[in-house]
């Protein structure tokens, strides 16, 4: 079966596609990671706020979501399911959602809180770390940055 990327803004997402990629986000984070937080924050409806998943069929394997704030743009909620990990599935939604980014806002950074384990996995996107890591939810985790004119691998 085809592995296909959409985007949209929640409004926009069929009720079961965004079941499919709230529940992917809450065993990934929050089952899984053991991390007890209020995955569900209000973020997603914000304007101009979108998801991005990779579907195979009805199944949603990966999914991530974008925030568009004053000064840049920010990738969050990157979660895999576990049977989807190691295909490379994320790598070709990340390109895509930065290949979207660049070609939407111009000029304007990529920011994103990497799980420290995965900062070098983001290097990969032209991400580089940006400041001092922090705990968040007990995970070490780095704030990273991409600068729009950084090719991606």
């Amino acid at each position: 079966m085809t592995v296909t990327v959409h985007r949209a803004p929640v409004a926009g997402i069929p009720p079961l596609t965004l079941y499919r990629i709230l529940w992917l986000r809450v065993t990934v984070f929050v089952v899984e990671q053991q991390a007890a937080y209020p995955e569900i924050d209000g973020r997603d409806v914000e304007p101009h706020a979108e998801l991005m998943w990779a579907a195979e069929g009805e199944d949603v394997l990966t999914t991530l979501r974008v925030l568009r704030e004053r000064d840049n743009t920010r990738i969050g909620r990157v979660a895999t399911a576990a049977g989807a990990r190691g295909r490379g599935i994320a790598a070709d939604l990340m390109r895509s959602a930065v290949s979207h980014l660049d070609a939407e806002a111009p000029g304007l950074p990529i920011l994103l809180d990497a799980q420290q384990h995965l900062a070098e996995w983001y290097g990969r996107f032209g991400f580089v770390v940006s400041g001092d890591a922090f705990a968040e939810d007990g995970i070490p985790h780095v704030p990273m940055r991409r600068e729009a004119s950084h090719p991606t691998g």
